[in-house]
């Protein structure tokens, strides 16, 4: 799940005919895994093989759901692709990783690509997967570039039997899985919360180039985020709008759910975006701030030492006649008038809080 350049991706492609498919550019599982579910309200079948040839993948009344983890073998994606009719340009962007997230209408099914994040808060930067997902009358293929285990909340309630997706059609499952993936950004964003307070506290007591390091960081990522989250708002809205007449007007009604969901994710990712360049401004001012003090410090400094040099210029021109010139005191007497004049001068700028610790 790392980062890769899109334009090396795309660049592999160029003059290639439409719907040739081409393996990830990194191999990111040693092996592929098939993880197949059929069920209905009374049975459920849970098979994984590693070969498509060992499933049951014949599509009837029950509700089938294949799960694949790992797409560098282009040979049995298009297998799979011939057993449930499949589109090539469907089966090339399942392999094409960095798709953004949409929804495809191709009459007999829907295609749907989102993407799981997650988000490692020892170097502060987020991870993505595409999820790509076709829903059909009877059945729900989902494709990942690793087991991650991120449907196993969806794997376990079919298991136990509880709620309504065993007795739910396809549809009701792939709104389930939609909701999986929506869930757990909330879960990406209260790490990164937590991380911006901890920034934040850290910038008050003593802001240095390593926070503001760490602050820009933060801050592309929560517009990798943004840029996920963003599509997968109208593609939620699309679903809703049920076109197509798969979704039943129950699971219309939890579409609406997962739709506030994302919405108040986007308002809250906005709100941290916003902190953050907060943060920002408050780091600049706080460095141009310090940099305000020491230069009045020198200035201060400055100041003391102006009347001792005035004085010393003035004793010091090339004159027969002055006052304390060939008197015994005065030497002492110009050094007093110096001392004098810095301690006046050390008294105002204190009363007027210059010197203060309280203003640097």
């Amino acid at each position: 799940m790392r980062k890769r350049s899109r334009s090396r991706l795309h660049s592999k492609k160029v003059g290639q005919l439409p719907g040739t498919l081409h393996p990830p550019s990194e191999k990111k599982t040693s092996h592929i895994k098939l993880a197949m579910f059929r069920y209905d309200s009374q049975n459920l079948i849970e098979t994984s093989a590693e070969t498509l040839d060992k499933l049951d993948i014949a599509v009837r009344d029950d509700v089938l759901w294949l799960n694949v983890h790992g797409l560098h073998d282009p040979d049995l994606m298009r297998q799979i692709g011939q057993v449930f009719n499949l589109h090539p340009l469907v089966m090339e962007d399942i392999l094409n990783t960095d798709q953004r997230p949409k929804v495809d209408d191709y009459d007999d099914y829907l295609f749907i690509v989102a993407r799981f994040f997650g988000y490692d808060k020892t170097t502060m930067e987020i991870s993505s997967e595409q999820v790509s997902i076709v829903l059909g009358k009877n059945f729900v293929l989902t494709f990942q570039e690793l087991p991650t285990g991120s449907f196993d909340p969806v794997r376990e309630r079919l298991r136990s039997g509880k709620g309504r997706l065993r007795s739910s059609n396809a549809a009701y499952l792939a709104y389930s899985l939609i909701d999986v993936i929506v869930d757990r950004y909330f879960i990406v964003l209260e790490q990164m919360d937590d991380d911006c307070d901890t920034l934040e506290d850290s910038l008050l007591r003593n802001p240095d180039g390593y926070l503001l390091k760490k602050i820009h960081l933060l801050k592309r990522e929560t517009m990798e985020l943004r840029r996920a989250v963003w599509p997968l708002r109208e593609v939620i809205n699309t679903l809703m709008r049920n076109e197509s007449g798969l979704f039943e007007h129950e699971t219309v009604l939890h579409l609406r759910d997962v739709y506030d969901h994302t919405v108040h994710f986007i308002e809250s990712l906005e709100a941290l975006r916003d902190m953050l360049s907060g943060m920002l401004d408050i780091y600049f001012s706080t460095l141009s701030n310090r940099i305000n003090m020491e230069v009045r410090a020198l200035t201060v400094v400055a100041m003391m030492f102006m009347p001792a040099t005035l004085i010393a210029g003035i004793f010091g021109m090339n004159f027969e006649v002055m006052p304390w010139l060939k008197d015994h005191s005065g030497f002492w007497f110009a050094i007093a008038l110096m001392g004098g004049i810095a301690t006046l001068m050390t008294l105002v700028f204190w009363r007027r809080q210059w010197l203060s610790r309280k203003t640097a």
